[in-house]
């Protein structure tokens, strides 16, 4: 959708701010960082609690937009001469106005989904069947908010044949809004559960509040095996006068569900559509992707798909990455997985977490051919060429007949291959090292075999680090510093997820500090391109000079230390004339590092000497911040802390940052926040108060599987010492997980593991590389996959079972164990 500012104004109802003839305008942008195509784009400037898109209007102004619309009156507009502006009430409410104008245009069947859970698995799935027939649009990842509805409605045109956008809500009213601009003519209600139903009183107002967005549907899908979701329904469409489709087990059912066989990894359906019975294969058995595959059959049935070739399609039904996976690879590198689909919206999405990834000396794109676009391949790859242009990717490698062909329209250091197959055969030639690499394939290129091949090999156990959860986290404890700085730790390796990619995180979502523990962390954090601040807090005696030298901030904790840093100054002196910025850290009753009250008036008289060196904060640690039994005490070190403080403060002729609040102390003790907060063990999802656990995510899961099964009669031992005792006959299983992965010995015969929905009891000593557990009550096979902490067993729970805090579970995890990230 093409539109000169002035038509988004009349559309939304702004007042227009320094007219600009020459601008017109494609692309909608709410989030600074996702800008690809600056001369059309127009910038929406959304303010939330976390933050607000006003502040980057200048830097976006600097990278080409020229057209944004925003809510602030004030604005210096003439600052932007060249730039347009179209004032607004409510930027979010213009935007979703300019959906709504969008979506009426629309001549494509459109299908709309709601539900508690499942909503972009059934959306995925059912692209990927449509798709052998249609030219298909789909919200990109899980646009289904107030903001991303618009965003991904915007993405649609009179081209696409059906598109398919999904809604979620948190909050009574808010899905009229959404139904205003989906409008689906096919609705699809998953389920309705517990997710997302602290803000309504019941189940029933929930569900009534998601079957608004099928007000002015056809068709509504449902299952009707659940109960009060059939019932409600029944009500609902009788009112609106709605057409609907059931799924289930029942004779009455639209397409009855009647038989169900399982194999291994398959499961084979018995159906009826229309007095016509049929067989179906689901290459899965679990209940949950069943369901979500039978709304996909009806929804596909709804859209005039005939049941043979849907039956065809069902076969081949592929996992859904709701996330990007970040892998370790051969020779340095890292591996990008994204080849479960592929168009060009879901191309840029890939390429955008590809660009916020830092210290890899290379960027490359292996693409495969396109099939779901109805340009012509000369317009297609010209548009992909540019993408790959304006992210800066430095290798660019092609697989398949089309791109071949359209090669001319590539760099000139760009490779094609005809086909997967003739890509691995060379691929040792190409010479991968220290490159990310973003795999991004149509499912018939069989990407995964490429993977493999680039992928390094490690042992089943892995940790999970979901950078998602990072950020939310970040964001939460960001809106309750309010005004103060945000310092986050990252020593440790980031408490054992990796302390780069964390900090890539971190930076990019505007962290003002980032602290480690000794300076090989810091440099190591600088040679991967990571350029905010970063305070080291133990600073070795030999370390200055590298400090010095990759723009590190030490701690200054007692008189030999600064002496050694005033040394490290003066020899660096010789080289480059700079200001050294640095720490001071006071001791207030915690007796560990820290200059003591009685040190400040000599402490004072040594700062006012110094020269080419600058106090940037001065700062103490809490005790017990998390304790309420230590908050007398906790109080004593704010009182004494802010005498210190102030007295330094006071005695120099600039301004400096003050911060003593941790994790728990941002929440506990908001008076204490000064000019800064530091953020320790919250970021990774952990909090000692009950309510601001809720508020986080888990970001850390520890994962093995299932090497082996077997049974053992009562009265055998099992492990070394004989350290368990089989008072019956009992299953176990044996788990490629020991001590020197980080598992503490202390678990022995009390650790708890979950296994395929249990709650599964360690048995015996932990060994060095494995350990076994009791699987007697639980289905289970080998390879199955054993979750150690993280989403259904909190960490929390786990480190209390091994007699120890989250921190050493956290940082004790060993470095062979696989590292993966993912985001959604």
């Amino acid at each position: 959708m093409t539109l000169h500012p002035c038509q988004i104004a009349e559309i939304v109802g702004g007042t227009i701010i320094n007219n600009c003839n020459n601008v017109y305008v494609s692309e909608y942008l709410t989030d600074s960082r996702l800008l690809l195509f600056p001369a059309k784009t127009v910038f929406f400037a959304i303010k939330t609690d976390y933050n607000d898109g006003h502040f980057y209007i200048d830097e976006l102004y600097q990278k080409g937009v020229r057209a944004f619309v925003i809510a602030n009156p004030e604005f210096p507009f003439f600052d932007y001469d060249e730039a347009v502006f179209i004032v607004v009430e409510n930027v979010v409410e213009a935007l979703q106005n300019l959906a709504i104008f969008h979506r009426l245009r629309l001549t494509s069947k459109i299908v709309g989904i709601t539900g508690s859970n499942g909503k972009t698995i059934v959306k995925e799935w059912l692209k990927q069947i449509l798709e052998r027939q249609f030219y298909v649009a789909a919200s990109p990842k899980s646009y289904n908010s107030q903001i991303g509805v618009p965003l991904s409605i915007f993405q649609a045109d009179d081209n696409h044949n059906i598109a398919i956008f999904e809604a979620g809500i948190s909050c009574p009213g808010e899905m009229q809004r959404l139904q205003k601009m989906i409008r689906p003519n096919v609705g699809i209600i998953t389920n309705i559960g517990d997710a997302h139903g602290e803000n309504f009183t019941s189940q029933h107002e929930k569900l009534q509040e998601k079957l608004v967005l099928f007000s002015e549907a056809e068709v509504l899908i449902y299952n009707s095996d659940q109960k009060e979701l059939s019932n409600v329904v029944a009500d609902f469409s009788n009112k609106h006068g709605i057409k609907t489709f059931s799924w289930g087990n029942s004779e009455f059912d639209n397409l009855q569900i009647f038989m169900k066989k399982e194999s291994q990894d398959h499961v084979f359906l018995q159906a009826a559509y229309h007095n016509r019975t049929f067989s179906l294969e689901l290459p899965f058995t679990d209940q949950v992707s069943i369901e979500n595959a039978m709304h996909c059959f009806a929804a596909a049935l709804c859209c005039n798909m005939k049941t043979e070739d849907i039956v065809e399609e069902m076969k081949f039904l592929q996992p859904v990455a709701l996330r990007l996976e970040l892998h370790r690879g051969i020779n340095g590198c890292a591996i990008i997985n994204d080849s479960y689909n592929l168009d060009v919206e879901s191309l840029k999405s890939a390429l955008d977490f590809l660009q916020h990834q830092n210290g890899y000396a290379k960027k490359t794109l292996i693409l495969s051919d396109i099939f779901q676009s109805k340009k012509s391949g000369n317009i297609l790859y010209q548009d992909v060429a540019d993408l790959i242009a304006e992210k800066n990717i430095n290798r660019f490698i092609g697989i398949g007949d089309a791109l071949y062909e359209f090669k001319s329209l590539f760099p000139g250091n760009a490779l094609f291959f005809e086909s997967t197959e003739q890509f691995i055969q060379n691929a040792r030639l190409l010479c991968f090292e220290n490159e990310l690499i973003l795999l991004k394939g149509a499912r018939h290129f069989q990407f995964e075999k490429i993977s493999r091949i680039l992928r390094q090999h490690t042992h089943e156990t892995t940790l999970e680090i979901n950078l998602n959860a990072v950020a939310h986290n970040f964001k939460y404890f960001r809106s309750k510093a309010k005004q103060a700085k945000v310092m986050a730790m990252v020593k440790a390796s980031a408490y054992g997820s990796g302390s780069e990619e964390i900090a890539n995180v971190l930076q990019f979502y505007g962290a003002d500090y980032l602290v480690v523990a000794y300076t090989d962390e810091g440099v190591a954090l600088r040679k991967a391109k990571i350029t905010i601040p970063i305070m080291v807090i133990n600073p070795e005696n030999e370390s200055f000079d590298d400090i010095i030298a990759y723009n590190l901030e030490p701690e200054i904790y007692s008189f030999r230390s600064l002496d050694l840093f005033e040394k490290a100054v003066k020899r660096h002196l010789f080289y480059q004339s700079t200001v050294v910025r640095f720490h001071i850290k006071l001791d207030t009753g915690m007796r560990r590092l820290g200059f003591m009250q009685e040190d400040i008036p000599e402490l004072i008289k040594r700062l006012k000497k110094l020269k080419n060196s600058r106090v940037v904060s001065v700062f103490s640690h809490f005790a017990g911040s998390d304790d309420p039994v230590m908050d007398d005490f906790s109080q004593m070190q704010i009182e004494r802390f802010e005498a210190m403080s102030k007295e330094i403060s006071d005695s120099l002729d600039y301004s400096i940052l003050r911060h003593i609040n941790n994790s728990a102390a941002i929440v506990r003790f908001p008076l204490s926040r000064f000019d800064m907060v530091r953020l320790g063990i919250g970021l990774y999802g952990i909090s000692s108060n009950e309510e601001e656990q809720l508020q986080l995510l888990p970001v850390n899961r520890l994962l093995t599987v299932v090497s082996q099964i077997k049974n053992v009669p009562k009265g055998d031992y099992i492990g070394y010492n004989q350290g368990f005792k089989a008072e019956r006959d009992i299953t176990i299983a044996i788990l490629p997980i020991g001590y020197a992965d980080g598992l503490p010995r202390s678990l022995k015969n009390r650790g708890k593991v979950w296994l395929n929905g249990t709650l599964c009891s360690m048995i015996g000593n932990i060994c060095m590389d494995m350990c076994m557990i009791d699987i007697s009550n639980v289905h289970a096979n080998e390879g199955d996959q054993v979750e150690i902490f993280g989403i259904n067993q909190s960490l929390h729970a786990f480190s209390a079972q091994a007699g120890t805090i989250p921190y050493e579970i956290l940082t004790g995890i060993s470095p062979r164990v696989k590292r993966i990230y993912v985001q959604e």
